[in-house]
């Protein structure tokens, strides 16, 4: 299966090459695909900020080669560099405060600088960290998808009707994706004829990112209005959702695009299975339950402009919402798959080593 889903990668949104990062910006697609070349650390956090690059993985992988390029800024100019560095560190900190992976990808890439040996070139060891946090994911999206596409295997063998929230797909990590990443694995091997998406407002990134990647890949798949949803579970004869994740806290809740909690209680009462799939990069066990976190809102303008007129009336526009545990049917992650979560299970799995 890992080679079948490398020949079939199709879409990659993350190159660092010639001294800069390249994103491909997923604000233009699916009309155009363009690449946005970053070269310093507060052009890395404008670009996570205003959803050039997009989705938890990549956020924090991002970010990673943005204190690359801190640090190489920062030697050039020369005195305590390493005390300006931090200052980049606390922007690219505070450019998506909900996505777990980026403060997991600083704090990793400072632990290293923290090791770097008096003689070493600090540039070329933190250089060396950021890709391989960026390998790292690659490879946990392969080993997320076998185990993902296991599970749907064995709770009904045959081709079946999947629904996805949001876009957690090759755009939103380093390699093939996760929750798209465990579709794709499926698809592959017959398990998958058809892919129900909701178009997730209202920045569309299922309308505009998952059915351009799934479309792309030949994968039978209708977008539809999240108010669908619950109607699609009825009648469609969905068997699984499958979302991605930006944060899960200790006890198992999910902090995920807005639209994941009310689809997992309309899941629930259909009966119909709910994965989410994300690195184990995604879990923070310092966030005892997930109404400890602080959701992002954003600008009332991305609901209240409708063909180039602003409506005057207020607007509430939280990005993200969290999924209480007891509606999971099963977390998968490259340590291995918790059903039910709760606290104990969570911790059990963070103690383990990579199944790779």
């Amino acid at each position: 299966m890992r080679d079948r889903l490398l020949a079939a990668e199709k879409v990659k949104a993350i190159d660092w090459r010639d001294g800069a990062l390249h994103l491909l910006d997923q604000r233009a697609l699916p009309s155009r695909e363009t690449w946005v070349a970053c070269t310093s650390a507060a052009e890395v956090a404008q670009a996570i900020r205003s959803m050039t690059v997009r989705g938890a993985p990549a956020i924090g992988i991002s970010a990673a080669y943005g204190l690359v390029l801190a640090a190489r800024e920062r030697i050039a100019e020369g005195g305590d560099w390493q005390a300006a560095w931090e200052e980049d560190y606390a922007l690219l900190a505070d450019s998506r405060p909900t996505a777990a992976n980026l403060f997991w990808a600083l704090k990793r890439m400072r632990d290293r600088l923290d090791r770097v040996k008096k003689h070493a070139d600090p540039l070329a060891v933190l250089e060396a960290e950021a890709i391989a946090i960026h390998e790292s994911d690659r490879e946990a999206n392969l080993v997320m998808a076998q185990l993902g596409l296991e599970r749907i295997r064995k709770h009904q063998g045959n081709a079946q009707a999947i629904l996805t929230h949001g876009n957690a797909g090759a755009l939103a990590t380093g390699g093939v994706g996760t929750a798209l990443g465990v579709i794709r694995a499926a698809f592959l091997e017959g398990l998958v004829e058809h892919v129900y998406v909701n178009e997730t407002r209202p920045w569309l990134q299922g309308s505009r990112l998952t059915a351009w990647e799934l479309a792309g890949e030949g994968i039978p798949a209708t977008v539809n209005a999240d108010s669908a949803g619950a109607h699609i579970l009825k009648t469609k004869g969905v068997t699984w959702v499958v979302v991605g994740a930006d944060c899960i806290a200790a006890n198992g809740d999910v902090i995920g695009p807005i639209g994941t909690y009310q689809l997992a209680v309309c899941a629930m009462h259909h009966g119909v299975r709910f994965m989410v799939v994300a690195p184990s990069s995604t879990l923070d066990l310092m966030m005892a339950t997930g109404d400890d976190v602080s959701l992002e809102e954003r600008d009332a303008a991305e609901l209240l402009e409708v063909n180039g007129q602003r409506l005057e009336v207020a607007a509430f526009n939280p990005v993200f919402d969290v999924t209480p545990a007891d509606l999971i049917d099963v977390i998968v992650t490259e340590k291995g798959i918790v059903e039910r979560p709760d606290t104990a299970k969570l911790a059990k799995l963070m103690c383990r080593k990579r199944l790779h």
